[in-house]
């Protein structure tokens, strides 16, 4: 299994090397929006609908609300990533109390909360340069992989079992280490004020976290193992992208608070 999933993430990484840095970007941010779009098509089994048509209405719902706000509502994306962090803010909440029932109408607008404000900053963070939006995927893929290996190797207190069962707070603090050697590491080829870029990194990479028990909760209230199967080892969109749809937002917001674009 393990040597499938880093085959899987080879081919996975360079497909994006290629969209990032070789294609135009229409067709960059075109994409972009297709993974959004696939995500929106994945988060619709959660909403345990009868038919395809509701389920096509879904996406319908969130496609349209990206190109809004992409195009004539662009004034107010800060807003809209502003609510994505309450948003946020409150599936964090919300973790505390799981497991409890999540209403069909919930599950609509978590979706959008979810990929929505997403999709808006991946966008921002691609037009600020695409080495900031590779570097944002580096930090919740660092505190993914981090947290994976030191989970195996000295996990043993959970982090929410009822969620997640093999997540534990060692794997945690693995992955948190891991951000931190990466924000390090950029150090040395651009230019960094550590004293804000370290604790603003660990600050994306707890949300992250958030995003992958965020989805968890609803696989489990809705009895879905993987989101889907396009990833081999892997499972499906959502299963790759729950934390970034957590962390992109608060990183683009960020590194204009900060002044760290």
């Amino acid at each position: 299994m393990l040597r499938q999933r880093f085959r899987t993430a080879v081919v996975a990484l360079a497909l994006l090397l290629a969209v990032l840095f070789v294609a135009p970007a229409y067709v960059a941010e075109a994409v972009i929006a297709l993974v959004m779009v696939g995500g929106a098509w994945e988060w619709s089994r959660f909403l345990q609908a009868d038919s395809k048509m509701l389920r096509f209405l879904y996406i319908a719902v969130v496609a349209v609300l990206m190109a809004v706000i992409a195009g004539p509502l662009a004034a107010h994306k800060v807003l809209v990533l502003q609510v994505a962090l309450a948003w946020w803010l409150v599936a964090f909440g919300w973790c505390f109390f799981y497991p409890t029932a999540v209403p069909g109408l919930v599950r609509w607008v978590s979706g959008i909360l979810v990929l929505v404000p997403a999709y808006i900053a991946l966008i921002a963070l691609y037009r600020i340069g695409p080495l900031m939006l590779l570097f944002a995927l580096l930090i919740v893929w660092a505190a993914d992989m981090g947290a994976y290996f030191a989970g195996k190797a000295f996990g043993k207190v959970k982090l929410a079992p009822a969620i997640s069962p093999g997540k534990t707070w060692e794997g945690v603090i693995g992955g948190l280490v891991l951000v931190v050697a990466l924000v390090v590491g950029r150090s040395f080829f651009f230019e960094s004020n550590l004293a804000a870029m370290i604790p603003f990194c660990l600050g994306v990479a707890g949300v992250s976290i958030v995003g992958d028990l965020t989805v968890s909760m609803m696989k489990r209230t809705t009895g879905v193992k993987d989101s889907g199967s396009l990833f081999p080892g892997h499972g499906g969109i959502l299963d790759r992208i729950d934390s970034v749809t957590a962390a992109a937002p608060l990183f683009a917001l960020g590194i204009t608070w900060l002044g760290l674009s």
